[in-house]
């Protein structure tokens, strides 16, 4: 249901890493310090979708023994969805939160350079419904993987996503990819560029983001990560830092009272009015998710019959 962290990525951010020498397709992961409700883990420059559900597992074991569990990972690779791992805390019962940093892309508010990761801020919510509410936003108004599929599909990038060194809103997709990688575009954070929409708090939450994700690990950001060296155009590792929290809901509540609560908070937002202009429904987070998924899931024999080359 995610077609811009799909199998479009698994050539570009995985295979060819690996390939390039700067993901480890075997790696061990370490617990560097831990306590009771915490752990700071190291993934070895291993496949972040291998340490990533380490890590939220850990989170959740926690949780369930002493009501939270925080665990920050060091020196990681890209972990795939956000929401993939606050689902993982949902179908425990409890409230999971997690997030990463990236490789540079979002520029500050009346900048120009990319200094932060699109950064994603990630929440999931249990509910007595099909699926959970997760909200698993970047904090810049588009994300390099939607940038990647318009390109894919010959699209223009819409106006105000993104800015370049001199200050210009582009739209053309493919020069958008090459100048980004080259340090010459960057993404406006959510909010769009200057202050007149309020970019700048995606802008602060894109950082708040950065601070948690290198802070903790003295880990780094910003060129240091930006997985290419400017001046040979040589490949280079993107240490990344992921954190992810478990709240168990039972020591506060009953888990079911609150699945209620939370449906029926969503069933009556879905409910309220809705635009004349606009397609006569209201979705709310992870709903648009599960319809795709339902949707494919049902049709799996189409992609049974088709030729694996067309599917990659």
């Amino acid at each position: 249901g995610i077609d811009s962290h799909g199998i479009g990525r698994l050539k570009p951010i995985y295979c060819d890493r690996v390939d390039q020498g700067i993901l480890e397709p075997i790696a061990p992961i370490t617990v560097v310090k831990e306590t009771d409700a915490t752990a700071l883990v190291d993934g070895n420059m291993g496949i972040g979708l291998y340490v990533g559900p380490y890590c939220m597992n850990l989170a959740i074991e926690k949780a369930k023994k002493h009501g939270v569990g925080v665990v920050v990972a060091q020196r990681s690779t890209h972990y795939g969805i956000a929401g993939y791992y606050a689902t993982m805390a949902t179908e425990a019962g409890c409230v999971g939160f997690s997030t990463t940093n990236a490789r540079p892309s979002i520029a500050p508010t009346f900048g120009t350079e990319g200094m932060l990761g699109t950064n994603p801020l990630c929440f999931g919510i249990p509910t007595d419904e099909a699926f959970p509410f997760v909200i698993d936003c970047a904090t810049s108004v588009n994300q390099r993987g939607k940038l990647e599929r318009y390109g894919r599909e010959g699209k223009p990038t819409p106006a105000g996503c993104v800015v370049d060194v001199e200050g210009n809103e582009r739209t053309d997709t493919e020069g958008i990819l090459k100048d980004m990688v080259a340090g010459k575009a960057a993404l406006s954070p959510l909010g769009g560029v200057g202050e007149k929409l309020g970019g700048y708090k995606g802008f602060g939450w894109a950082t708040a983001v950065e601070l948690l994700c290198t802070a903790f690990q003295s880990g780094p950001f910003g060129e240091d990560i930006c997985g290419i060296d400017r001046s040979t155009g040589e490949k280079k590792a993107m240490p990344l830092g992921h954190v992810f929290v478990a709240i168990d809901i039972e020591p506060l509540t009953d888990v079911e009272t609150f699945r209620t609560n939370a449906g029926s908070l969503l069933r009556a937002i879905r409910a309220s009015k809705k635009d004349p202009n606009g397609p006569g429904r209201i979705w709310t987070a992870g709903e648009p998710e599960h319809d795709a998924r339902t949707d494919r899931t049902a049709r799996t024999a189409e992609w049974r019959s088709c030729p694996l080359v067309l599917i990659l």
